[in-house]
């Protein structure tokens, strides 16, 4: 990696007091194994718990005065990190379910390969068979919508260039469930250079089960909760509307082509 280049880590994180020490201490020692400047901001999405507090010395913490839901909150997460002024901002959730070092390899890979945007695509998810499931059925989406395959279409650790994730976040609005998903369809039918780098994927770092989105903790989950089921029908006439029916009308997002802008 070019001596210039440092690295924002943005983390929208809800109710992650437990995990996210450990998590943040681990980042940034295995960034400074790779000797890599990086800066950590945390987007507290109003948590409930002292998740401000646990980040409060390992990261810059960002407090939301309502919830507004992991999607808004990881745009809200790009956007500081677009105000850090880094070369390269790097994604990731707070619940900790990615090893540091991988984080950096993700964030090493996008100058290592000359891409545009580098997704981590896990590998041994733990989650219930469901979500892995709902997670194939959009991969499958996504190679009708764009005649090209992402390997893990809503994979929250991902790596960019500002100019390059500029033109994404302007393309998706600001309340969007599915922002990850939007990207990954933007950047491939707009033709960006997408790489791949394998990571491994972890159960969360903490016991409790407050912070993840649908309650399913370390528990066998055999049936969907409600709602997830709730969720994905609103997230399915989201990407209609943005993806489909806008693009169908020759509205061109600007990651496929017009001219970036910043608030």
């Amino acid at each position: 990696m070019r001596e210039r280049d440092r690295v924002v880590v943005v983390i929208p994180a809800y109710n992650e007091a437990e995990a996210l020490p450990s998590f943040l201490a681990e980042i940034r020692a295995s960034f400074a194994a790779v000797d890599t400047p990086v800066s950590i901001v945390v987007l507290d999405d109003a948590s409930t718990d002292q998740t401000a507090a646990a980040a409060d010395g390992l990261a810059e913490v960002v407090r939301a005065s309502q919830n507004r839901g992991h999607g808004p909150t990881a745009l809200a997460a790009y956007a500081e990190g677009l105000r850090e002024g880094a070369d390269i901002i790097v994604h990731v959730d707070g619940d900790g379910q990615f090893y540091g070092d991988d984080i950096a390899r993700v964030a090493l890979a996008l100058d290592d390969v000359d891409a545009d945007v580098v997704h981590g695509v896990r590998r041994g998810r733990t989650d219930p068979w469901f979500r892995r499931g709902l997670s194939g059925l959009v991969r499958l989406a996504v190679l009708a919508l764009c005649g090209r395959s992402v390997p893990d279409v809503n994979t929250p650790l991902r790596a960019y260039r500002p100019d390059t994730l500029c033109t994404l976040v302007d393309g998706v609005p600001a309340d969007a469930l599915v922002p990850h998903v939007h990207f990954s369809i933007a950047e491939a039918r707009s033709g960006l250079r997408m790489r791949y780098v394998g990571v491994e994927s972890i159960p969360r770092r903490a016991l409790a089960v407050q912070g993840t989105m649908w309650g399913e903790g370390r528990s066998r989950q055999v049936l969907p909760p409600r709602r997830l089921i709730r969720f994905t029908a609103r997230a399915l006439v989201e990407l209609w509307r943005v993806d489909i029916v806008t693009v169908g009308r020759g509205v061109r997002t600007r990651a496929a082509g017009t001219a970036p802008t910043r608030g």
